[in-house]
């Protein structure tokens, strides 16, 4: 009995390649840029799975130049505004992601974005390399405090609650913004505020929403206008959830304190970009689930999905649900 074919888009960690490897016959893209939108449809026909990255744009077209006998897609991330669910459950193909698994790593590198910008740890490093540290000062690369400081999270789900579990530890008031939170947490010590409360009164403001049309440059020049000048914008969530030249205004002209960003509008950003001249913002190449641990779970859940699918069973992390429906 044959194998069933799948096409993987980019190289994964062993831990679930290796399953994927060995239930499959397997076309994995090798280059580290992701596939075209040629070369993506070329080596989707035929295929009965597709395990794909958020760097992927998989929409109705690349689904029917699969074929009919498309099974399943499985999405290499927690996020899934990659995949065109509408066109996906009209042709009955079950979508999956990866939740949960990345929450903690995510969590970590949101704190550290955190810390790191507030205290200004990269400026202190240039300022070291460019020959400017003479000798200690009274006055020199002054930061914010987090001890004590107000935390507002814009999304309250895995993520936002394991960044506010952090910052007990800091002693900081949380407070939240979640308009799609049906039922309190009251495990976790965090107020629930509106949007405009949540600007005014943060020291800190970390995003950690899905991107919708709803919070597609949700942090816009009106938001950063509500914002203390002493205050610091972290983004791990996507990059448009943020606009970004409204950003780079307001941190020109020192309107915040400052920012720092996992994800970015466009992904990469290019070298041209304005933020890439200031020094209040960090800007890391979307590694907030780059641990060993996080993405060899990631793979091997990924992994689990897709192979349910191609046995015709319910996937374990299903996004569209309703493929199942008679």
């Amino acid at each position: 009995m044959s194998k069933p074919r799948v096409f993987v888009t980019r190289a994964i960690p062993e831990k679930g390649f290796a399953i994927v490897r060995d239930f499959c016959e397997v076309d994995v893209w090798g280059d580290e840029l992701p596939p075209s939108r040629d070369e993506l449809i070329n080596h989707v026909r035929g295929v009965d799975g597709l395990l794909c990255l958020l760097t992927d744009k998989i929409d109705g077209e690349v689904m029917d130049e699969a074929g009919p006998q498309l099974k399943v897609i499985s999405n290499h991330a927690v996020g899934f505004d990659n995949i065109d669910l509408s066109a996906a459950s009209a042709r009955k193909i079950p979508v999956s992601n990866t939740p949960d698994v990345l929450t903690d790593a995510t969590a970590d590198f949101a704190f550290a974005l955190m810390m790191a910008v507030a205290r200004r740890i990269n400026e202190g490093e240039r300022y070291i390399r460019d020959g400017k540290w003479k000798t200690w000062g009274p006055m020199t690369l002054l930061g914010v405090d987090i001890k004590g400081a107000t935390l507002g999270l814009i999304g309250f789900g895995r993520i936002g609650k394991a960044v506010a579990r952090r910052a007990l530890g800091f002693d900081m008031r949380v407070v939240y913004y979640d308009p799609s939170e049906k039922k309190p947490d009251l495990n976790i010590k965090a107020t629930r505020v509106d949007f405009e409360t949540l600007l005014e009164e943060s020291d800190f403001i970390s995003l950690h929403t899905p991107l919708t049309p709803d919070t597609r440059h949700l942090i816009d020049s009106e938001a950063l206008s509500k914002m203390k000048p002493s205050a610091v914008l972290i983004n791990t969530a996507r990059g448009p959830v943020v606009d970004s030249e409204a950003l780079f205004e307001a941190l020109n002209e020192r309107r915040i304190f400052g920012a720092g960003l996992d994800v970015t509008e466009p992904e990469p950003l290019p070298l041209d970009s304005p933020l890439l001249t200031l020094d209040n913002v960090i800007i890391a190449p979307h590694i907030a689930s780059a641990s060993v641990t996080s993405r060899a779970q990631m793979s091997w859940m990924a992994a689990q999905n897709l192979i349910a699918g191609l046995k015709g069973e319910r996937l374990p992390n299903c996004v569209n649900p309703q493929v199942y429906s008679k």
